[in-house]
């Protein structure tokens, strides 16, 4: 038997749907903020993730799928996303767009070849946000604040925010060279890596996994220690914006993010969930300033932030959120004879495009084996159609919930279902979700009085 390969997930049945209403919930949100989707190649030439992540970045060094194409080209699988909207947003000349800033999001696969564990796989779906074209603290702010509420609309409960800043290239050179000092005479105690890590770019020692209970690390240089004060008031904009938004967060000096075109102010967003382990980070991001002109196009700030969808559903779990996803369906069709049969299959089209969740018979039971396929898949109403009420124009409908039958005109059909499955909606929505009703004045939940769209699972304050 062939078995999928090692680091790789099949994604089916009720993790699906979840996955599916992430996104749905993603695409609602960055609608909200103003951010347009964008798709990338899944495979691009190997110098961009070489120039655009570093040369001295784990997923370059140690984790890209490298090969060469038929055609004797150097190609890599994309182990991150922003290197490839960068490429693209040269590429395209979006830089002479004059509607600026260009704020861009994606949700797709990236591949990175590492040792598979819980929440890290080799094959990952990410979804990520960027904005290309402003160096307005404000926009460092925006990012944060859309990925805490993405968190928060999703039903996770205990968000912590964790910032620092790097600084201008003048800031950070200073605090190169200060950790290269420090770790000098204490090198040898730690890993190949770190130890070749050094001199090219030893910010990187700092987010070694492998040495990171070295108590060498502790005490360590800061990077705010080392920001000059231009950087240190652009840092602080950053807070006040956070702060206006409402936004907690910690600073958190040991913060420096694991690929090399981050500057200025990084972050960490972590859930406290119980059983996600110690590496609790849902995601997180940064500035980027230099990474379009190294990548050959004009001087462009952006930041940009980018979130795992395996370890996000993950946490979901764990943390035990009910989200409102449908798991059953409206109406099942069953039938005994091929007069019937074919009866079915032209009422489950019209109720199909009625806009109707409908499923009938396909293997071949009996009414018996039928009526139990219809609770297996959660069928609200049930329908026996049968030769006599057909020849009358009718049919039998029964509510499972209530067990009560009733026989309708099939001319009525689409109303009666209509009506019976709409009040069951409105009563699971002022069940299980916002109790604002769709209105951003009536909403008592942590929105600040924004309707949350009916996605959130707040308490009411």
């Amino acid at each position: 038997m062939i078995q999928r390969q090692k680091g790789c997930n099949d994604i089916y049945g009720r993790n699906a749907k979840v996955w599916k209403y992430i996104d749905q919930v993603i695409d609602a949100l960055m609608e909200k903020y103003n951010y347009t989707y964008i798709r990338t190649p899944i495979f691009e030439a190997t110098e961009l993730f070489h120039r655009g992540v570093g040369e001295t970045t784990d997923i370059v060094t140690k984790e890209s799928y490298d090969f060469e194409d038929k055609g004797g080209r150097k190609i890599t699988l994309r182990p991150e996303g922003t290197a490839g909207v960068v490429r693209a947003y040269i590429e395209n000349k979006m830089y002479g767009d004059p509607n600026q800033p260009v704020k861009v999001y994606y949700n797709g696969t990236m591949y990175r070849y590492e040792r598979p564990q819980s929440g890290r796989d080799r094959e990952l779906t990410q979804f990520g946000m960027e904005i290309l074209g402003s160096d307005d603290p404000l926009s460092d702010a925006e990012i944060i604040s859309a990925a805490v509420n993405l968190y928060k609309m999703l039903g996770l409960k205990e968000i912590k925010v964790n910032i620092n800043s790097l600084g201008d290239a003048s800031s950070r050179e200073a605090y190169r060279k200060a950790l290269i000092d420090y770790f000098t005479p204490h090198i040898q105690d730690f890993c190949e890596d770190c130890q070749e890590r050094l001199q090219k770019n030893p910010l990187r020692i700092l987010d070694c996994k492998v040495d990171k209970d070295n108590e060498v690390l502790k005490n360590a240089p800061k990077t705010l220690d080392y920001l000059n004060e231009e950087s240190r008031d652009r840092f602080e904009m950053v807070q006040n914006f956070l702060d206006i938004m409402q936004i907690e967060y910690e600073i958190d000096p040991n913060i420096v993010r694991g690929l090399d075109y981050y500057n200025h102010t990084v972050f960490e967003i972590e859930a406290k969930v119980e059983g996600f382990g110690s590496n609790n980070v849902l995601g997180g991001g940064g500035r980027y300033n230099g990474l379009v002109n190294q990548l050959d196009g004009p001087e462009t700030p952006c930041v940009g932030f980018a979130s795992g969808i395996g370890r996000l559903a993950m946490a979901l779990e764990l943390e035990k959120v009910k989200l409102p996803i449908v798991e059953d369906i409206d109406l099942f069709l069953l039938y005994v004879n091929d007069d019937e049969k074919k009866y079915a299959a032209y009422l489950a089209q019209e109720l199909r495009l009625a806009g109707f969740i409908v499923d009938t018979e396909y293997t071949g039971r009996g009414l018996k084996g039928q009526f139990k396929q219809a609770d297996r898949l959660g069928a609200k109403f049930t329908c026996v159609l049968n030769s006599e009420d057909l020849n009358n124009n009718e049919v039998t409908i029964k509510n499972n919930h209530t067990k009560e039958e009733e026989t309708i005109s099939l001319d009525v059909l689409i109303y009666y279902l209509d009506e019976k499955i709409n009040a069951g909606m409105v009563e699971d929505f002022e069940e299980d979700s916002c109790q604002c009703g769709g209105n951003d004045d009536e909403c008592g939940g942590h929105h600040n009085g924004k309707c949350c769209g009916g996605h959130c699972h707040h308490e009411e304050e």
